[in-house]
């Protein structure tokens, strides 16, 4: 049996770019494979005064894909507002029927963490942000616990408890939407938030939310994984970070982290080397996301990094 190949690329200059200045531009794309789609975004490029300091691209033989992040630099005194440089890629991308995004490297996404109990995966986003390490802001919080209300505070960011139960679950989805909507949020980040949202809001914010689950997917589902994870002698303990979707925990993968352990770990042992491995493959799949690295394909995606 054969399998077709798949290639991918990634260029850097020598030249080193210029993190935080606020005339850059990344630029992700994903179009059907064929020529000249490089030759015709750079030419873009160029023509408005713009130097390419890293090009990550992936061909999907395959699926017939071409996937391309760019990230550019102005490369003379001259050079376009990204207005303009988004105008002029327009007929670009309808040339080779695009889907793509472009937005300046210093943009921060617009974030709102849920969380229920379990508190390390929102300590981690929440530190990771105010070090400047994660290029996104936290623009609220929401629990149907009062739990972590004085911790988010301390951060100075505005926390919502949102209630919910069996009867109450339409009423709390629509209080969330609004949060969405209101506070312009465009990423939502489920930090250990133990409920499981319906089909429709699922459906409504496709591509605008992770979650991470406690195993590798589709392993060790629903209660108690770890405990689940002890009776099977596991070798490994991971951490699956993925976008929601209809199917309960089994969106398309973003990141994922594994650690070793042996027949010595009890399942409190487990659960707490468990713990860095979900908080880091969270943050990960966060930060590729809100630096345009990830791009959905089908029931998986392409990380560009």
């Amino acid at each position: 049996m054969t399998t077709a190949t798949q290639t991918q690329t990634t260029v850097r200059t020598s030249a080193q770019p210029r993190r935080g200045t606020a005339e850059g531009l990344i630029l992700t794309l994903d179009c059907p494979s064929t020529l000249g789609i490089v030759h015709a975004v750079s030419g873009v490029l160029v023509e408005h005064g713009f130097n390419i300091m890293e090009l990550d691209q992936f061909n999907d033989t395959r699926s017939e894909r071409f996937f391309m992040r760019v990230h550019a630099e102005p490369g003379r005194q001259e050079y376009s507002a990204l207005p303009q440089v988004r105008e002029a890629l327009v007929p670009v991308a309808e040339s080779f029927s695009m889907r793509w995004s472009l937005k300046s490297p210093v943009e921060r996404l617009r974030v709102l963490i849920m969380v229920s109990k379990t508190e390390h995966c929102l300590n981690d986003l929440l530190f990771r942000t105010r070090k400047g390490d994660l290029p996104i802001e936290i623009v609220a919080v929401a629990s149907n616990h009062l739990d972590h209300q004085r911790l988010v505070e301390w951060h100075s960011i505005p926390f919502f408890h949102i209630p919910i139960t069996k009867e109450t679950k339409p009423q709390a989805e629509a209080e969330l939407l609004d949060l969405v909507d209101r506070l312009d949020v465009e990423l939502v980040v489920l930090a250990r938030y133990m409920q499981v949202l319906s089909d429709s809001l699922a459906d409504q914010m496709a591509g605008r939310i992770i979650n991470i689950h406690h195993s590798f997917l589709p392993s060790f589902k629903g209660a108690q994984p770890y405990h689940q994870a002890f009776e099977r002698g596991v070798k490994t303990v991971g951490a699956t970070a993925h976008y929601v979707n209809s199917e309960l925990d089994e969106g398309p993968i973003i990141a994922q982290q594994v650690i070793d352990v042996d027949h010595t770990y009890g399942p409190e042992d487990l659960i707490a080397a468990g713990r860095d491995t979900e908080a880091k493959a969270l943050s990960q799949a966060v930060r590729w996301h809100a630096e345009g690295r990830v791009v959905l394909h089908g029931n998986k995606t392409v990380v560009l990094r």
